[in-house]
């Protein structure tokens, strides 16, 4: 399963004496092989036995030695407690630690948080786990029918609701991490198709559990099965856990050469250049000025031109020598509706769309950061009454709902149209900006934390434009926002390489998984 990627680590600039205290970023992580798995599965019911179960209609063909069973013919299988039920007056009840679906996972248990439920004596009695017992649960989604795992005494005493099924199995000699490696994987089609399904869950009820066929084979090879399943999964998962350790290393690696851009640590400063070549140059500052004064030339607005104001920097941060502390205000190209957000959602009903004409841009595109994707559109006449809102090449989307602060670009071939409600688009002044300079800004993890603690809102965080405009950004020099870029552009794309070859082999450690599995219950791993 070994994949090694061909790309190798970006260098960093080369130190000179203007920048070589300059803090260097950490190294890209390698990438390993998966091997296994680290951490043991963890992962755990009464009834009447059935007549011996007959082999299920079109199935395989066993090894020798096995036989096709029901859960009941070699399991006790019972519901649990029901939360909030009626007593009887003057019923002793005590309050014990109880399994929730939420406690049963596929392959383990989660006891993170087990929460108390009143239960009488006897239903402790009746209800209580033992060491072995197998669990299943009864709804949820579709997909997660009957997941579940094996109660391995975790808790003195512990019972189970009535939304999670128990199977104790008749013969002390069965193995019941068999049954439940079996439940949790070849089992899950036979849940899937017998589940009920009602509007919004997916349940299975006792019966159809109790129905569940098993191909069993002796004691001796059940437990020599559930060893190589272990064995293997053991290797698998540590691949797996180093395949996740290479996924966060990247994240802080991307993080890092984020922040190193937004500071002036990433490339030579334009200012140490011009010193070491005898060169003037066009500081942070005087750009600025000059962007200042085409957006007064090119003020369009009502009323006498106010001159914006910069946001408020933070004080934690010293720029390089050549940048400058601004805002969007400022950078924005002083056109009429140069940062504007969408219009009311009563603007663009979807009754109002058209199958063609001016193009709607909202969040599916920029979180997906397409400006192709999509298909919504509005007529003419509309797209006129909310010109205001129209967007053009080279301007910055930014999402303010949910997903707040992801950054689209519009290329310049981009269909003409508008901004939904969800979003706000700024028109840069492009002969002193870069967009792409301010993308990586806006995608810092600086910038991140400054729209998390300003958003506002209930279930959702919320950007508005009012929120926009106290951003502090950090401008350097023109020809510094475009070497900025372009390393930032040359990492990452190493990073994005790498990040493939992790996301490949992630997706092979879970095929080599099922299979396993299914070489289990064929009779071909053990």
């Amino acid at each position: 399963m070994t994949a090694k990627p061909k790309a190798k680590l970006p260098k960093e600039p080369a130190a000179d004496p203007a920048h070589s205290s300059r803090p260097a970023l950490p190294a890209l992580p390698s990438l390993p092989a998966p091997k296994g798995r680290s951490k043991p599965a963890q992962g755990n019911a009464l009834g009447n036995a059935p007549p011996e179960a007959q082999s299920p209609e079109g199935a395989r063909q066993l090894a020798k030695g096995w036989r096709w069973v029901t859960l009941r013919e070699i399991a006790q299988i019972s519901g649990g407690v029901t939360k909030g039920q009626k007593r009887r007056p003057n019923e002793i009840v005590q309050k014990v630690p109880y399994l929730r679906v939420a406690n049963v996972q596929r392959g383990y248990l989660d006891l993170s948080e087990v929460k108390e439920i009143e239960a009488s004596e006897s239903e402790v009695q009746a209800l209580q786990l033992q060491v072995g017992d197998i669990l299943f649960n009864e709804g949820g989604d579709r997909d997660k029918l009957g997941r579940g795992w094996i109660w391995n005494g975790e808790l003195p005493v512990c019972v189970h609701q009535n939304h999670v099924f128990r199977a104790r199995l008749r013969d002390s000699n069965d193995s019941p991490k068999f049954i439940s490696f079996y439940g949790n994987s070849e089992g899950q089609r036979y849940f899937m198709a017998q589940g009920k399904q009602t509007t919004n869950l997916a349940s299975i009820n006792l019966t159809k559990l109790g129905q569940l066929p098993i191909p069993l084979p002796p004691p001796e090879n059940q437990r020599r099965i559930v060893a190589e399943i272990e064995k293997q999964f053991t290797r698998l998962e540590a691949g797996v856990a180093a395949l996740r350790r290479v996924q966060a290393n990247l994240k802080r690696y991307r993080a890092a050469v984020l922040k190193a851009a937004c500071e002036g640590r990433l490339v030579p400063t334009e200012a140490e250049l011009a010193r070491a070549e005898g060169r003037p140059f066009e500081s942070g500052q005087q750009l600025l000025a000059r962007i200042l004064t085409e957006r007064r030339q090119n003020w369009q607005g009502r009323g006498k031109y106010k001159a914006p104001d910069a946001p408020c920097p933070p004080t934690e941060v010293n720029l390089p020598h050549g940048w400058v502390w601004t805002g969007f205000e400022q950078l924005s190209e002083g056109a009429k509706n140069a940062i504007k957000a969408g219009p009311f959602g009563s603007s663009l009903k979807k009754e109002f769309y058209t199958e063609t004409g001016f193009k709607i841009y909202g969040q599916e595109q920029v979180i997906k950061g397409d400006a192709y994707f999509g298909d919504y559109f509005i007529s003419e006449a509309l797209f006129e009454n909310l010109r205001s809102c129209e967007v053009k090449a080279g301007d910055i989307l930014i999402s303010l709902v949910g997903t707040t602060g992801k950054v689209l670009i519009l290329p310049d071939d981009c269909a003409p149209g508008i901004i939904n409600p969800r979003l706000l688009k700024v028109s840069l002044n492009r002969s002193g900006v870069a967009p792409k300079f301010i993308k990586i800004i806006m995608e810092s993890a600086t910038t991140k934390a400054f729209f998390k603690l300003a958003a506002h809102g209930g279930t959702m965080d919320v950007l508005n434009l009012g929120i926009l405009k106290t951003l502090p950004i950090a401008l350097p020099p023109l020809a510094e926002q475009t070497r900025v870029v372009a390393e930032v552009e040359r990492r990452l794309s190493v990073v994005e390489e790498l990040e493939t070859v992790v996301t490949t082999n992630l997706q092979r450690a879970t095929r080599l998984r099922q299979s396993i599995l299914q070489k289990a219950f064929t009779g071909e791993l053990g």
